[in-house]
């Protein structure tokens, strides 16, 4: 039995369609963790405009000694992990026991 035409057309359709959908949000998730692969230099512009230190121990300007990047709003990293990315920073990642005068506590 052969298959009529408006029905192929529309498998077809739906084929294109799903791919066309399935394909930037590939790109999308791809891209996403692409980003944040690049550690985040204290001699970077914008680094130095937030006073960003590796160590949170070495900057003069902290004021409370709990306030590192771990515990940062605008860090996103799982616990326990050494380096997260920073929304700061473009997700350009940041060492957890970082600071800057952009940290923002719980």
């Amino acid at each position: 039995m052969t298959e009529r035409p408006c029905i192929r057309g529309r498998r077809r359709f739906i084929r294109l369609a799903t791919a066309g959908l399935a394909a930037p949000a590939a790109t999308v998730l791809f891209i996403r963790k692409a980003e944040a692969v690049e550690l985040m230099s204290e001699s970077d512009p914008k680094a130095v405009a937030v006073k960003y230190k590796m160590d949170a121990t070495k900057s003069p300007d902290r004021k409370d000694p709990a306030a590192v990047c771990d515990n940062c709003n605008l860090f996103t990293a799982k616990p326990g992990e050494a380096t997260g990315a920073c929304v700061i920073f473009d997700g350009r990642l940041v060492t957890a026991k970082g600071w800057c005068t952009s940290w923002e506590g719980y």
